[in-house]
């Protein structure tokens, strides 16, 4: 009889907190009984029904018990466990997480605490420093203690160049530059998807990690290596373009492979003084290179010039001290005055807003643009008549 018990219902309540997202607690009804509510009926139900047959079948209260409690240790725990909490991971993934590390007893018990604890909404990614056997609410106040949260963090600003990137993270784990570049060579193996790279403007394609490295603050776990931590970055890359859309919108509303509209954000970041001007530089390069209208569909940014001369190792200039013969230099192949369309790859590593910019530029028919104050705002405009007076404009703010 007490095979034929209908425990469906706490099936059902284990499938709606699996899906809960990190950051989003379920409140219960109050005089509802919830789960909770409804395993202390089932108790209840069982014992009348175990009753019913004779004290002798309370052996049968062990067996169905641990189906209507949920198991869970008492107390804060011993010894010491280091457990890793992934970019994005929801409540449910942190559970199994600190399940599977003998941290909790059950995945169930971490659930239901952080459904009682409002702050449980502030547990971050990262690495935690944990005890072994804590019960769910010992381990929800535990990774919302900040002192057990290990911090080895590193971040990447937007707009640094691949090479500038390696740099940064050498500081921070120590791992040599050289393996950086050398896992950097295969920007496949490290996730970036091959569909990437398809090109629709007839130029042939650079497979280059150069605007797949996303700039964010990087938790950098143990031992790491040059090729997980370049992973990590270009696996954020991809989930940040997927959340956006990026490739589907830019082939359907810009009718141009996602890879360009990459290296459109990447020029853009270089250009953009300020944010809100990201949008209107990406505008500008597509009707340069795009619209049929500007002289040889040439780009003229004097920022991809630079680029490659930081990769070849040569000191960058300022705009104003670049050479006509250094601008229209035809041996460099990043020189968007000698060559038309856009350059062989990205020359930097866009931000989220660069993206969005690149993604859905605001509409208008710039095709120059130039810094006009101190504060890097740039002044747009259709005409070279137009854009003198915005260069005038800039020379009496001190600017150029």
């Amino acid at each position: 009889m007490i095979d034929d018990l209908d425990l469906g219902f706490d099936e059902q309540e284990r499938g709606e907190k699996g899906r809960h997202r990190r950051g989003y607690v379920r409140k219960r009804k109050s005089g509802s009984g919830g789960g909770r509510g409804k395993t202390v009926l089932a108790l209840l139900l069982a014992l009348v029904l175990l009753g019913g047959i004779g004290g002798g079948a309370f052996y049968g209260f062990d067996r169905i018990q641990g189906y209507l409690v949920t198991p869970d240790y008492d107390g804060t725990g011993t010894g010491e466990v280091t457990v890793e909490i992934k970019q994005g991971a929801l409540i449910a993934d942190m559970a199994v997480a600190l399940r599977d590390a003998g941290v909790v007893k059950s995945s169930k018990a971490f659930i239901e605490a952080a459904e009682d604890n409002s702050r449980s909404k502030n547990i971050q990614p990262g690495l935690y420093k944990l005890r072994k056997q804590m019960s769910g609410e010992s381990a929800v106040a535990a990774m919302l203690d900040l002192k057990n949260r290990i911090v080895n963090g590193v971040t990447i600003p937007e707009g640094r160049s691949a090479k500038s990137i390696y740099k940064l993270l050498s500081e921070k784990t120590d791992i040599p530059v050289k393996e950086f570049e050398a896992a950097a060579k295969d920007p496949i193996a490290l996730g970036v998807p091959d569909w990437w790279f398809n090109r629709g403007d007839g130029k042939k394609s650079t497979k280059s990690i150069e605007g797949f490295l996303f700039p964010d603050t990087y938790e950098i776990p143990p031992n790491p290596t040059a090729e997980s931590v370049l992973k990590m970055m270009v696996d954020n890359f991809v989930t940040v373009t997927g959340e956006l859309q990026f490739a589907d919108r830019v082939q359907k509303e810009r009718k141009i492979s996602p890879y360009e509209a990459l290296i459109v954000a990447s020029l853009a970041q270089a250009e953009a003084g300020i944010a809100e001007d990201l949008g209107k530089i990406s505008r500008v390069a597509y009707n340069r290179v795009y619209s049929g209208t500007f002289p040889c569909n040439c780009l003229q940014f004097d920022v991809s010039v630079n680029y490659y001369w930081e990769l070849t190792g040569k000191k960058t200039k300022a705009s104003k001290d670049m050479t006509r013969a250094e601008l229209y230099d035809e041996k460099n192949p990043y020189s968007t005055h000698a060559h038309p369309g856009l350059p062989p790859t990205p020359i930097n590593n866009p931000g989220k807003q660069a993206l969005e910019g690149a993604m859905d530029p605001p509409e208008g028919k710039w095709v120059f643009f130039v810094a006009i104050d101190k504060e890097g705002r740039s002044a747009f405009a259709e005409t070279d008549a137009d854009h003198n007076r915005n260069i005038q404009k800039a020379k009496e703010n001190g600017v150029l």
